[in-house]
Parts: C-alpha cells; sequence; structure tokens
C-alpha cells in the first residue's frame, strides 16, 4: 500500500511525534476542562478556576505520553520499513505491538504481552478499517457515468446506424 501523504522516514518520526503530542494535548484539554469543571467547589467562577488548572496542570502531561507513544511507533514503523524493504500494514500492526511492549516493560513480562496483544489488535483494527475505506471508495469511482448502459440515456441513432444495427 502507498501511503503518498507521509514523509520520508526519518521525518516521519518527528512528524508523527508532534502529530501525537498535538492530539493528546488537545483532547486531553477537553477531557481534563470537564473533569476539572465537575469537580470543583459549587459556584460557576470557582468551577471555571478549577476547569482552568486541570487544563494547565494535566494536559501537556497528557499530550508528552501521546508523543512518547506517537515517536517510539514511528521508530519501530521505520526500522522494520528499513529491515523488510517494504511499506504494508504488517509493518503498523507489529508497530503498535512492539510499541505497547516496550512502553509496559517496567511493569514486567505478563504486562509487556497484554500491552503488546492489545497493541497489535489495536493497530490491526484501524488498518483494516483504512483498507476497507479505501476499497469502497475506490468501488465508487469505477463507473463514474450511471447512465453509460440505460439506452434511454443515449443519443438518437440516425436512420443508417438503424439499418445496419437491425440486421
Amino acid at each position: 500500500m502507498e501511503e503518498y501523504a507521509r514523509e520520508p522516514c526519518p521525518w516521519r518520526i518527528v512528524d508523527d511525534c508532534g502529530g501525537a503530542f498535538t492530539m493528546g494535548a488537545i483532547g486531553g484539554g477537553v477531557f481534563q476542562s470537564v473533569k476539572g469543571f465537575r469537580n470543583a467547589p459549587v459556584g460557576f467562577r470557582h468551577r471555571l478556576k478549577g476547569s482552568a488548572n486541570a487544563v494547565r496542570l494535566r494536559a501537556p502531561q497528557i499530550g508528552g505520553s501521546f508523543a512518547v507513544w506517537g515517536g517510539l511507533f514511528s521508530t519501530i514503523d521505520c526500522g522494520l520499513v528499513r529491515i523488510r524493504g517494504k511499506e504494508d500494514p504488517w509493518n503498523s500492526i507489529t508497530s503498535g505491538a512492539m510499541t505497547g511492549a516496550v512502553l509496559a516493560a517496567r511493569s514486567g513480562p505478563l504486562a509487556m504481552v497484554g500491552s503488546a496483544i492489545m497493541g497489535g489488535i489495536l493497530l490491526a483494527l484501524i488498518e483494516g478499517f483504512g483498507i476497507l475505506l479505501t476499497r469502497y471508495t475506490a468501488q465508487q469511482f469505477q463507473n463514474p457515468s450511471p447512465f453509460v448502459d440505460d439506452p434511454s440515456q443515449l443519443p438518437p441513432k440516425d436512420a443508417s446506424q438503424q439499418q445496419t444495427g437491425s440486421q
């Protein structure tokens, strides 16, 4: 599968790390703002202040965790592309499994296996959905004109074509 919108491998790591940090910081900011609002004392001003404080404290940490995951995933993915010599969904699935295992290494071998399985399954679902979506959109554009086979949509035949067509 060609991914034509991606950066070449050394720059892909930096690009994915920054994108993962941004997604984690924004998503973490939204989540933490709701959590801070709900856990703050009663009163709109107190709740607003609690929400802003929770975002200020936790959103960068969540973004950093996402950045570590994205950077490690891209590094392993680029290594697999280099070793295998091709870029396909198996690289992403394997990278997800290996990233889960590496990030759970401090918790022991059982946690590593569990995280590797979850990372592999998650990336397999993402890659499978991407393949299905690509095939579905490709089928839509195979026959761009739905009226090609409908005779009522064709221009009328002249007299010479009607005689040769009926014989």
